[in-house]
């Protein structure tokens, strides 16, 4: 193999995990997917062989490998917590893929992994402080400062799915239990999930938009509902961060209604007399993962 250099980024999701290989520009060099398993070990040395195939296609070979995943690890322990795919929570899954690997690896949140990507040369390229949400069955998020992650002295920063839905009306207080135990949370009303629950248990939240655009009038007042309740979660952040851009992605980050209607949803919400953020979508969308989680290493010189 040469010594070509090159950056390898693994996302790691429930039902796929994706490995790929970026040149020094950004460039893929190589993508391979394969099934993500329900098994500890077997995810870990599935991870390693779709890392040896996407060297093995571009060429080149990473002495430092970024992965991207559900969750995140403990600062204290070292073992992963708050993840989805739940094989992973109360492992040191990251240091067991640097054994398996035999290689440093840097792991990050997905969500993490989504602003990371975006800042560097996505849709907010050249903005200074970044907030990206993902919307998809989960409700995350990441933020980054100059191009740099920011993670939290306790490594929970961005879970922004796990605040309570700002300014709830008597209808939407206290809200339903979530599965972190608590009930209210931001995710239970603006994810694929929650907007389908709230159009009275439709298939899916894509489902729900689909009969919005039909002009059905249940789906109409539930993506209504939907953007205020988004508006509403989006503007408590930019009281606290006032980031320069918003970028979004997952499933729902799709709906193209959503970005010229957001801003002025916002505005009411937010403590100044002018808002002028962008909210767009993310450019590299189901990609923004594993570019994200390539991007937390620099190539080795």
């Amino acid at each position: 193999m040469s010594g070509r250099m090159i950056r390898i980024g693994v996302d790691f999701g429930g039902t796929k995990i994706e490995a790929a290989a970026l040149d020094a520009e950004g460039r893929f060099q190589a993508r391979v997917r394969g099934p993500s398993p329900a098994d500890y070990q077997d995810g870990l040395e599935a991870v390693k062989a779709l890392v040896e195939e996407t060297e093995r296609q571009a060429g080149g070979r990473a002495e430092r490998i970024g992965v991207g995943g559900p969750g995140s690890a403990s600062p204290a322990t070292g073992l992963m917590r708050g993840a989805n795919s739940t094989q992973l929570n109360g492992r040191p899954f990251p240091q067991d893929l640097a054994r398996t690997l035999g290689r440093a690896v840097r792991y990050a949140n997905d969500a993490n992994c989504l602003a990371l990507s975006e800042a560097t040369d996505g849709a907010a390229a050249g903005a200074r402080v970044v907030f990206a949400a993902i919307l998809g069955t989960g409700v995350g998020a990441g933020l980054t400062v100059e191009r740099r992650l920011i993670e939290g002295r306790n490594a929970f920063a961005g879970e922004w799915g796990h605040m309570p839905l700002p300014w709830p009306t008597a209808a939407e207080h206290p809200g339903p239990l979530c599965w972190c135990g608590r009930r209210g949370c931001l995710e239970l009303f603006v994810s694929g999930p929650g907007l389908a629950l709230d159009c009275g248990g439709a298939a899916s939240g894509e489902a729900v938009i689909a009969a919005a655009r039909a002009g059905e009038a249940p789906a109409t007042a539930a993506f209504e509902r939907y953007l205020d309740r988004l508006a509403r979660g989006l503007a408590v952040v930019c009281d606290i961060l006032d980031p320069d851009m918003i970028v979004l992605g997952g499933g729902l980050s799709n709906v193209e209604e959503l970005y010229p209607a957001l801003p002025g949803a916002i505005a009411p919400h937010v403590f100044s007399d002018v808002f002028a953020t962008p909210v767009v979508r993310a450019q590299h969308g189901d990609s923004s993962g594993v570019r994200g989680a390539a991007w937390l290493w620099p190539i080795a010189s």
